[in-house]
């Protein structure tokens, strides 16, 4: 927590004292850029993980979602923290879906096995247990096998909704997915987002006016958008995630 930005480790700082009288964590970690090493704060979101040992009652659960409120409240970063909270017990099953704030509310998602895979090379434990204690490694056959199915499922299925791809975060999430995933599957090694732009530009030959949009917002100062800005940046990303979801390559170092 040492290295992170003051507002930051004020947050996480708070998270964890207010967290773990509600709900008895016994590990909290954080994954995604915060562990990665391209946080950039008000920009990332802030992904955690925290592991409880025993199920909490619906009034528990209310109190967490009231907790998260007040935490923003306190804290404007706190709108981009998101937490999930697996049963130790329940962790082994890489599909089971567990409780997660997220996006200001309470639903149930998996810990898929990407985030395992983050966890176990750069996971930062800010209480309890270490990673290790609680998760069995990923090999490379469950994480290719899950961005495959990710890739040629749910991508393929969302580029079939043109009004959402004029939002600024579906651009940036699928354009940076597709070359993390593309980097991923060719060679079996993570890379942060800051990284997945150069391969957007030096390999996989992206619209360059998209990705500078996209470096803009992430690490820079962009400039207001017009609509007919968003309506060819909405073409030029479903063009381009069409073709590179064709090509994407089925198993490290494989065709």
């Amino acid at each position: 927590m040492a290295d992170h930005d003051p507002s930051t480790r004020r947050l996480l700082l708070g998270f964890v004292a207010e967290v773990r009288p509600l709900v008895s964590p016994i590990a909290i970690w954080a994954h995604g850029s915060l562990g990665g090493g391209d946080y950039q704060p008000g920009r990332s979101d802030i992904d955690l993980i925290a592991v409880i040992d025993r199920a909490c009652s619906p009034e528990e659960w209310q109190q967490l979602a009231a907790f998260h409120r007040r935490l923003i409240a306190e804290f404007p970063l706190a709108a981009k923290l998101h937490c999930s909270y697996p049963l130790a017990d329940e962790l082994a099953d890489v599909k089971g879906e567990h409780l997660t704030w997220a996006h200001q509310e309470l639903f149930h998602r998996p810990v898929t096995e990407v985030t395992r895979r983050e966890l176990y090379e750069f996971g930062v434990v800010l209480h309890g247990l270490q990673p290790a204690d609680l998760l069995a490694p990923v090999t490379e056959g469950e994480l290719v096998d899950f961005l495959i199915g990710e890739m040629n499922g749910p991508w393929r299925a969302v580029l079939e909704k043109p009004r959402l791809w004029l939002q600024d975060g579906w651009v940036d999430f699928g354009m940076l997915a597709l070359a993390r995933a593309t980097v991923t599957l060719r060679s079996g090694g993570l890379i942060t987002k800051a990284e997945a732009i150069e391969v957007l530009v030096g390999e996989l030959d992206a619209p360059i006016e998209v990705v500078d949009d996209i470096r803009s917002r992430r690490y820079g100062t962009p400039a207001p958008a017009s609509p007919e800005w968003l309506d060819r940046r909405a073409e030029l990303t479903v063009a381009f995630l069409r073709a590179a979801l064709d090509r994407l390559p089925g198993r490290p170092d494989g065709p």
